[in-house]
């Protein structure tokens, strides 16, 4: 299958590797891959900050930069949500109109395109550890996604994944939202990094780079033993040996 593949901003200047490897899970799972350099944002920072005719600027970027018959790939359940969703309120009844509902129908986020879509769930991952799976409020609330990750965790080779106690709570990110309420912000990554800890986890997994960001730093910041990984770059781990 053709894909193209949109690379969110937040990866691009932070964790360029999961966009790497979000292209090699791609082509192992028989995906030809084409990306346009040219794209940048979806539009979602400036969206949630209340600046919608900023927004709406860096929306139409995105659906230009895009065909409105391919498959667009995500590793972001986030953005994948902004453009299904929130497109709505910038684009209906608008001359993109038609290309809008297009394009919000062809994106997704990767673990449901590997699963749903592709039917693939098996890369001969390993990663020896244990580990706990986040649910991003995009990923589960917004293009509903759960099962999908863990059916991907669950083949990777060596990786035991644990429950997490309250696994649906969010992590304190939400954009802006740790800027303008940064103790609430910090106390519930303190929350969340506590349970994962409290489950024996060596790892926390999610589909979304921004959770991982803002669990990374309080981990580093307080010095504590679990690491952060995107699942793109679970899946692919450990190619090495297979």
């Amino acid at each position: 299958m053709n894909v193209e593949l949109f690379i969110p901003c937040f990866i691009d200047q932070l964790y360029p590797d999961t966009a790497f490897n979000t292209v090699k899970v791609l082509e192992k799972a028989g995906c030809k891959v084409t990306y346009n350099p040219n794209q940048t944002c979806c539009g979602q920072p400036a969206f949630n900050a209340g600046f919608w005719d900023e927004a709406k600027v860096v929306g139409r970027k995105f659906l230009d930069g895009f065909s409105e018959d391919s498959v667009i790939v995500t590793p972001s359940a986030s953005c994948t949500g902004m453009v299904k969703n929130y497109y709505n309120d910038l684009f209906t009844n608008t001359v993109v109109h038609n290309k809008c509902r297009s394009i919000q129908g062809n994106i997704f986020e990767l673990s449901d395109f590997l699963v749903n879509i592709l039917k693939f769930d098996y890369f001969g991952a390993e990663l020896d550890g244990k580990a706990v799976y986040h649910d991003s409020c995009s990923g589960l609330r917004e293009c509903y996604i759960k099962r999908e990750p863990r059916q991907l965790l669950d083949k990777v080779l060596g990786l035991e994944l644990l429950p997490l106690h309250d696994q649906e709570t969010c992590c304190g990110f939400g954009g802006s939202f740790a800027v303008k309420f940064d103790a609430i912000s910090s106390a519930m990554a303190q929350q969340k990094v506590d349970n994962a800890v409290a489950a024996g986890a060596e790892y926390i997994i999610s589909t979304d780079a921004s959770c991982l960001l803002h669990l990374q730093g309080y981990i580093d910041k307080n010095a504590i033993p679990v690491k952060t990984m995107h699942i793109a770059d679970v899946l692919a781990h450990g190619w090495g040996n297979v």
